[in-house]
This record gives structure tokens, sequence and C-alpha cells, in this order.
């Protein structure tokens, strides 16, 4: 088994990434989406963060509605780090859990952990080798903002609570640069994903 931490920034492409590592064969495990299960209405997290941002973070439905929270939060750097400490726990928990199921299935088996805030964190330690998710930065406002029906002002405060990209490839085992055309992306992904496919076999010929 090899796992990776694959990373970047708001809109850098690591989730193109992320489905190209799948087709390709690995185990991506998506950070963001088992942060989701754990504020769901019976996730481990939801009473905990209920109870540090108030009902007026619900839905009617009675679940946490993530856009209220991101706008509760994102501006105020010490609401942030309460909401990860709340949170990142139990995602971590679950990264393992699955890690485990999947060398159960497969022993040789390359696992790819997407996260966002991974080396803000420190939790790019975790990981073997450190992909990295890079593009220029008007390039990443401009996918944030279509993509996710935010103001420039918003996507620029969601950016200043993450490093900035050109120090996370100094972290970096491997960069994939997502500003070019899909097609372009695809390959530096198909180069590292056999990359790590060697790095995984020449374990087994030590």
């Amino acid at each position: 088994m090899l796992k990776a931490g694959l990373t970047g920034g708001l809109a850098s492409g690591k989730s193109f990434i992320g489905r190209a590592f799948e087709e390709l064969g690995a185990k991506v495990i998506r950070a963001d989406e088992l942060g989701h299960r754990a504020i769901a209405s019976d996730g481990p997290a939801y009473g905990a963060v209920l109870e540090e941002f108030g009902s007026d973070i619900l839905r009617v439905d009675l679940a946490i509605d993530r856009k209220k929270l991101a706008r509760l939060v994102f501006p105020f750097p010490d609401r942030l780090l309460k909401l990860n400490e709340l949170i990142h726990p139990h995602v971590f928990r679950m990264q393992d859990e699955l890690t485990a199921r999947y060398v159960a299935e497969d022993p040789r088996a390359i696992i790819v952990v997407e996260a966002a805030i991974m080396v803000e964190t420190g939790s790019h330690a975790r990981y073997e080798k450190l992909i990295v998710a890079v593009c220029p930065y008007e390039m990443q406002i401009a996918r944030a903002m279509s993509r996710d029906g935010i103001s420039r002002e918003e996507a620029e405060a969601r950016l200043a609570r993450q490093l900035p990209l050109e120090e996370k490839v100094r972290f970096a085992d491997f960069v994939i640069d997502t500003a070019g055309s899909k097609e372009e992306t695809w390959r530096q992904t198909r180069e590292v994903y056999e990359s790590l496919g060697a790095l995984e076999s020449a374990k087994h010929t030590l």
C-alpha cells in the first residue's frame, strides 16, 4: 500500500485530478465528503457544531446549511480553527477506516487522500508522498466564482485562509499544473500515478 496526499487550494483543480486518479485505478478518499458526513444530522460532529455555532446554521429540516456555516466561519480565523477542531478528528478516523478497508481488499493499493488544507493543518505528514495541484491565483478566483456562485471578495477571503500555492509546492513530491487543458492535466496525473505505482512496487523488491 502507498498512501499519498493530494492538496492545492480553492479551485486549483485537485478534484479533477482526484477523479483522474480514480479512473486510473487509485482508491481516492475525499476529505470534504467525509467532513460533510461528519456534520450530517446523524454525523458524529453534528451536535458539537450546532452547540458551538447556534441554530441559525440549520435548514428547516434541521440539517446544517453548509453555506450558512461557511459564511459564519470563513471570515474569522478563530471560528474556522474551532470548526476544524470539531470536525477533523472524525475525518481522520473515517480516513483510517477506509484505508484499512482498501488495504484489506488490495494490499498493494494506491490510496490518494484529497484535502484542501492539508499543509495548513500539518496533516500532510500522514502521507508517504504529497501531490500539489497548482494554477495561477487569478484562475483560482475565476474558477471559484463560476463554480460556487460566490463574489470575488468571498473567493479572496477563502484564499486568504489558505497558504499560497507557491508555499505548498515547497512540501510537494509531485506538482500538477492545471492551468492548461484537461488533457494536459490528465497526462501529468497519469505520470504521477505511474510513479506512485513504481514506488509501491519497489517496496516489494527490497
